[in-house]
């Protein structure tokens, strides 16, 4: 019997993808963001943050990918999940890291999380398009 496990972990090549591809549609709507990317265990693999992005969009982007990668779902599913019980939507909220409004996804290979990406700078609903265009751009 074996006392370990393999994953899979995002490449540098696939968070150069995921950078660029974000920082185009980030461009293409005109809203300056940070874009973070996060290996399977949610430590830093590639940041950018466009000129005139946020400074605190640094935080917030990275707990994005981290929230995404360690729980292997978006965000924004956090709200849905919690809103309609009490002792989760009071609670859980304050747990560190954790983010519960949209931009945030994981970045998954045959079913497997092996990353997350955050954005962050503009209202959530744009966070999320540009995180959505990347994860396209990807798997494309």
């Amino acid at each position: 019997m074996s006392n370990s496990v393999s994953r899979l972990s995002i490449t540098q090549s696939a968070a150069d993808k995921l950078i660029e591809a974000a920082t185009s549609k980030a461009l293409e709507i005109g809203v300056n963001m940070v874009i973070v990317v996060v290996d399977e265990s949610g430590a830093l693999k590639a940041l950018r943050r466009m000129d005139g992005a946020p400074l605190l969009s640094i935080e917030i982007a990275t707990n994005k990918a981290y929230t995404s990668a360690a729980y292997g779902f978006p965000t924004h599913g956090w709200f849905e999940f919690i809103k309609n019980d009490p002792p989760l939507l009071h609670g859980i909220v304050h747990t560190p890291r954790l983010v519960v409004f949209g931009g945030g996804y994981p970045v998954t290979e045959d079913g497997q999380t092996i990353g997350g990406i955050g954005i962050s700078g503009g209202h959530y609903e744009q966070d999320m398009v540009v995180a959505e265009a990347a994860l396209a751009a990807l798997a494309g």
